[in-house]
């Protein structure tokens, strides 16, 4: 595998050495209206129940996120994101020592929940939605994942016409680096996420992950997220998001193969052993 520009990066006093193993970021949707697992950890303590699975089934990182971003999901009032996320990110907090990630697009969300404990920030948006989002998590001090999108996600799906693909995508996040570089932000603090799923077509998903290589040149962690998504679902002809957990495992194989360093799912447990072998394949000897 290529050298990585930033081969560690240290998120709650743990190291994430990039290129030796697979790390996985738990999905823990606090929203009643996300595409797979909506509603069912709303209340806390069902958010934190889940979380302790979620990390004893081998999660590395849990991501928060109170906003569906499934495709036409509508916007939520920041006072209700903000009701939806604090509760459970101070509970995970109270009882978990592993790396708490918020899945946010609101600079004030991300403020207040680093406040309350999490440790990094996943911005759908690549930090374009809230011009304060890059300059706020400069002062925060935290990692950052940058992902790719079009649009919004009530938008995006109308919006999937590129006339280069992976070079949009990869300019895309390359200008956010630079612009993440130049609010403050440390560059050994930047993931990024090509955006599986988000303004892409069934085709330009599968072509993403054949390319996906070509997006370590950027010199930074990769993160893929392909968990239980409709691409999966109608390769499969299977409209249950639960029941894709094996065509997920395949995408992730393939994700792993091409170089990711995070993979963020839903089913930890199966997910973990897919990595064990395929790191095995792929990383020993690297």
């Amino acid at each position: 595998m290529t050298n990585y520009q930033v081969e560690q990066t240290t998120i709650r006093e743990r190291s994430f050495n990039w290129g030796e193993r697979t790390y996985l970021m738990g999905v823990l949707n606090v929203t009643p209206d996300s595409f797979s697992d909506g509603g069912e950890f709303y209340a806390p303590t069902a958010a934190l129940a889940q979380a302790q699975r979620l990390v004893d089934h081998g999660a590395d990182i849990i991501d928060v996120g109170g906003q569906s971003t499934r495709p036409g999901a509508a916007q939520i009032s920041l006072e209700e994101e903000l009701n939806r996320v604090l509760p459970v990110v101070s509970a995970l907090r109270s009882v978990l020592d592993v790396p708490i990630s918020v899945d946010t697009t609101r600079a004030s969300v991300a403020q207040q929940a680093v406040k309350a404990g999490a440790d990094m920030v996943n911005d759908i948006s690549g930090g374009t939605f809230d011009p304060e989002m890059l300059p706020v998590v400069a002062e925060l001090r935290v990692p950052m994942v940058l992902m790719h999108i079009r649009g919004t996600p009530q938008t995006m799906q109308k919006l999937t016409d590129y006339e280069d693909l992976v070079g949009e995508i990869y300019e895309f996040l390359e200008q956010q680096i630079s612009a993440a570089v130049a609010a403050g932000i440390e560059r050994s603090h930047l993931i990024i996420d090509p955006g599986i799923g988000f303004a892409k077509t069934l085709e330009q998903n599968l072509e993403l992950l054949r390319q996906l290589p070509k997006f370590r040149r950027l010199g930074v962690p990769i993160l893929v997220g392909v968990s239980r998504k409709s691409f999966i679902g109608r390769i499969l002809d299977q409209p249950d998001p639960k029941s894709r957990v094996w065509g997920t495992a395949a995408a992730c194989c393939s994700a792993i193969a091409g170089s990711a360093d995070i993979l963020r799912v839903h089913d930890v447990l199966e997910l973990r052993d897919v990595c064990r072998v395929a790191d095995a394949i792929w990383r020993s000897g690297n």
